[in-house]
């Protein structure tokens, strides 16, 4: 397992490629779902409802160009996590069977809007889970917060609450990859996003020798403006989130920023649908993929 982590830890800092996003949790799946082409009335329940998004997880993760070809990492929910694909733990699925690192999302979703951001709810039981899901070999974690607005004091606890769980997944022996989003309809995106960047910057210096963490950020405005964060002697690696973009918008706004890669969710998945054949599903997938991919490079 040491050797596994430390050829994780090199594909994740120098690989070529994207992190796929397979980490809708339950707020996120029924719109999920919906866009696959599986409406509400064709599951009955939480246990039916995970079921079918465990199908379309499965479905992308053995097609053809799901590999480690262009495909760096993939962040899984829980229940994926503790799931089987292909009759392994799909953690193995990805690593072992295609060279894919294998992250886990591990918030709980957000509290109410306070200070223009809202801030990740409380994670009972977190210690817990990072023993677990390194058990299961997982490499990594992802975090999420959303920066509304540029208000200064809510920027400064989003960063501050990212980087205590940070240290708790470190203390674990994971890699936490942390995210704190800027809202892409923010009026005051531009300002926000210079606020974070330094915040973050302060908060990086501060770390110890030992420390490495990730980072997943909206695709700024201005281009370039995380490069500085991404030189940092801390971060192994910063990673876009697509934000509500279209895949054609993120992948063009992402290739203007040269030290981001990309790590989508709705954009991977933009235009693939339950009721396509194999070789239909394959051939959209694929083209999501190499987009991503080009634009990641």
């Amino acid at each position: 397992m040491a050797d596994d982590r430390a050829e994780m830890t090199k594909r994740m800092g120098e690989g070529h490629g994207f992190i796929a996003a397979l980490d809708q949790s339950g707020g996120s799946t029924p719109k999920a779902l919906r866009l696959y082409g599986v409406e509400e009335s064709e599951y009955d329940g939480e246990e039916a409802m995970f079921a079918e998004i465990h199908k379309m997880r499965s479905r992308i993760i053995t097609a053809p160009d799901f590999t480690s070809e262009k495909v760096l990492g993939a962040i899984l929910f829980e229940r994926t996590m503790r799931g089987e694909v292909d009759g392994k733990l799909t953690s193995a699925a990805l690593w072992e069977d295609r060279g894919i690192v294998p992250f886990l999302k591990i918030d709980k979703g957000l509290e109410d809007k306070a200070q223009g951001v809202q801030l990740m709810k409380p994670m009972p039981g977190l210690e817990a889970l990072l023993e677990e899901a390194r058990g299961l070999g997982i490499f990594g974690t992802k975090e999420r917060s959303v920066v509304h607005e540029a208000n200064a004091d809510g920027i400064a606890a989003v960063v501050a609450q990212q980087f205590e769980v940070g240290e708790t997944v470190c203390k674990a022996g994971l890699v936490p990859i942390l995210e704190p989003e800027v809202d892409i309809h923010s009026e005051t995106k531009a300002e926000a996003e210079v606020m974070l960047r330094d915040a973050i910057k302060t908060h990086l210096d501060a770390l110890p020798e030992d420390r490495t963490v990730m980072l997943k950020l909206t695709i700024p405005t201005e281009p370039g403006l995380y490069d500085v964060l991404a030189d940092h002697p801390r971060v192994l690696r910063v990673v876009a989130l697509s934000g509500g973009y279209s895949t054609d918008d993120a992948c063009k706004r992402l290739a203007q920023n040269d030290k981001m890669i990309a790590s989508f969710s709705r954009a991977l998945t933009e235009g693939l649908s339950k009721q396509q054949s194999d070789d239909e599903f394959n051939a959209a997938l694929g083209a999501n993929i190499d987009k991503i991919y080009r634009a990641s490079l």
